[in-house]
């Protein structure tokens, strides 16, 4: 059963099912890519896990690691066996904190055989559109502006602050930015309403090498079929708990009573 909206479901930012989301769409794109990938590139999913102290609003960041302990021929990890000393732990309750654990997700596209970077994708998350969080991307962002690599970002929320840029953005509740690394002073931006089919983005690679295509909307359909979201999503809740504009408050309401049929057959 399609979503009652013709582009982003709505509902899926205000009803919490944004980070399974999430997960479905970066997989799927990545899939997409793959498949039409020049032979000599890959397309790759890396993640970042934070830890967010909901009470202090603190973030803290780390990578999944492993950590091995060298053995001698004894099969006993090397010490300093003439300075060994035992002391007995005292017991302490850990500090009561209320930690949430967020995965960040992105696509990264590099080139064989060297493995270099050529273009990373994001999809915003709402950690990367508000408070420690947004300041943590926008320092990731910086530093990978100031490479030779093509940065694609996909805002499909509606809420949070936008992306920063030397001039104001052009009127839209979604956008996408598309940086290139031979075109660093400017950003391509691509604006669309809530009402309008998600477009067709580019997605560039290296020189002289054309541009791949990525369709959001294809995508998105996808992930709101796999995730099962017609069943899971609560459409009987108010729309106006959405940042709407009145207008399109009355244009959501009108999708959900007709289940979208008159914006896809004018589609």
């Amino acid at each position: 059963m399609p979503s009652p909206f013709p582009g982003m479901d709505l509902y899926l930012e205000s009803q919490g099912f944004w980070q399974d989301f999430h997960f479905r769409l970066i997989a799927l794109m990545s899939e997409a890519l793959s498949s039409s990938l020049p032979e000599n590139y890959a397309a790759l999913i890396e993640e970042r896990i934070s830890l967010v102290d909901l009470a202090g609003d603190a973030l803290f960041n780390f990578q999944p690691d492993v950590a091995i302990a060298r053995q001698d021929r004894e099969g006993t990890p090397q010490t300093n066996r003439s300075h060994v000393a035992t002391l007995e732990p005292v017991t302490i309750p850990l500090a009561a904190r209320d930690l949430d654990e967020v995965t960040e997700r992105w696509i990264e596209i590099k080139r064989l055989p060297d493995l270099s970077l050529v273009t990373v994708i994001e999809i915003l998350s709402p950690t990367n559109k508000s408070g420690l969080g947004r300041t943590d991307y926008l320092h990731m962002r910086r530093q990978l502006l100031e490479q030779p690599v093509n940065l694609v970002e996909i805002d499909l929320l509606l809420r949070g602050s936008r992306i920063p840029l030397g001039a104001p953005l052009p009127p839209g509740d979604y956008y996408a930015l598309v940086s290139r690394a031979d075109k660093r002073n400017n950003c391509d931006v691509y604006a669309w309403s809530v009402r309008r089919l998600l477009p067709t983005i580019p997605i560039p690679l290296s020189y002289p090498d054309p541009d791949l295509s990525v369709d959001l909307s294809r995508a998105v359909e996808r992930a709101y079929d796999q995730g099962r979201y017609a069943r899971l999503v609560n459409y009987a809740a108010p729309v106006d708990l959405l940042a709407l504009t009145p207008n399109d408050r009355e244009w959501a309401d009108h999708q959900l009573r007709t289940g979208g049929r008159e914006a896809r057959d004018q589609t």
